[in-house]
């Protein structure tokens, strides 16, 4: 059986009903606090994967190769018009 595809492949249906019960709960401040946790919590995993790949990177060059991946290259030129791209 195929399963719904707004539930994560690593989520159960019980637990996917039960998140969506637990943030109905909460309120809109609270929600908010979890998306912007949950946003800085990517940023760290994309930017860990940054150094694996480059461990000679200083730290802004990861923080400009993060905001490639995140920004995409026409947007990453347009903050930073004066710096080379740096590959994620």
């Amino acid at each position: 059986m195929t399963q719904n595809p707004a539930i994560p492949d690593d989520t159960t249906a019980t637990a996917h009903r039960v998140q969506g019960q637990v943030y109905a709960q909460m309120g809109g401040a609270a929600r908010l606090s979890v998306a912007f946790e949950l946003n800085e919590t990517v940023k760290r995993l994309a930017c860990a994967g940054i150094r694996h790949r480059h461990p000679h990177y200083t730290d802004d060059q990861v923080f400009h190769a993060w905001a490639r991946l995140k920004l995409g290259d026409a947007l990453t030129r347009a903050a930073w018009p004066d710096r080379e791209l740096v590959d994620p």
